[in-house]
């Protein structure tokens, strides 16, 4: 039996989070775990995650949410918004990391919603606010729109329309962080337009290996330097037909 069966998930988060130099806290460790029981008990009946056994949970959920803190700006955030937030990651493992922080998480689909709502609640997650509806509606309300630090998207879509849907919602000074795969640097080219047109500066490539050999990450962090015109994001339509 390899090393990794033998032990459980709160150890193979703990252990894989020092493998990258991050500390978490014995109270966190219990909050991931309740979080854990209780996204396995709400995936029986909603399709909110594939990945079902302790080390994948631990390592493709927890730890690789933790990997946002490797980028520039780190834990130096007063403000967070987690674009699509799913089943809450990165942005519910950000905040038990750092309590207090205005957490944001935008997600379109309802039942995912409730789901998200429910986790808050049930670990006493005072201060994250969990809206429905779209990026690119939300993206002009002036209650969200360059509002936050720091914005996290761990969604599948390419970097050009990612920029467009994020970097509204980030004050200048702030980050915009994309988690991607190895194959990251080919997406730089389209991004980087994207993000000069958006008020952004170059993208930032950190490079992180997930612990027991799940995969590579890539970290594409872009600066935002001045304010974006107000016509961005445009809609989901225009943004998949002409990517800026």
């Amino acid at each position: 039996m390899v090393e990794s069966e033998t032990r459980g998930f709160k150890e193979l988060v703990e252990a894989g989070a020092r493998g990258l130099g991050i500390h978490v806290g014995a109270e966190a460790i219990e909050m991931f775990d309740e979080y854990r029981r209780r996204l396995l008990a709400a995936n029986e009946v909603m399709n909110l995650t594939s990945i079902t056994d302790d080390e994948g949970m631990a390592i493709k959920h927890f730890v690789d949410s933790l990997v946002c803190l490797l980028g520039p700006l780190g834990a130096r955030y007063d403000s967070l918004v987690d674009i699509g937030s799913g089943a809450g990651f990165p942005g519910i493992v950000l905040r038990i990391m750092n309590p207090g922080r205005r957490t944001l998480l935008v997600e379109s689909v309802g039942k995912k919603v409730r789901f998200l709502r429910d986790v808050c609640h049930h670990l006493g997650l005072d201060g994250i606010e969990v809206v429905q509806g779209r990026a690119e509606d939300l993206a002009h309300d002036q209650a969200y729109r360059e509002r936050f630090d720091l914005a996290v998207a761990r969604g599948v879509a390419a970097l050009s329309p990612l920029a467009e849907y994020c970097l509204p919602f980030v004050r200048p000074g702030g980050w915009f962080v994309a988690m991607k795969g190895p194959r990251a640097e080919e997406e730089l080219a389209d991004g980087a337009r994207a993000a000069s047109a958006l008020g952004g500066a170059a993208p930032v490539v950190t490079a992180v290996s997930l612990p027991l050999g799940h995969g590579e990450r890539r970290l594409v962090s872009i600066r935002k330097e001045s304010r974006g015109a107000s016509n961005y994001p445009r809609k989901s339509a225009a943004i998949a037909r002409a990517p800026l």
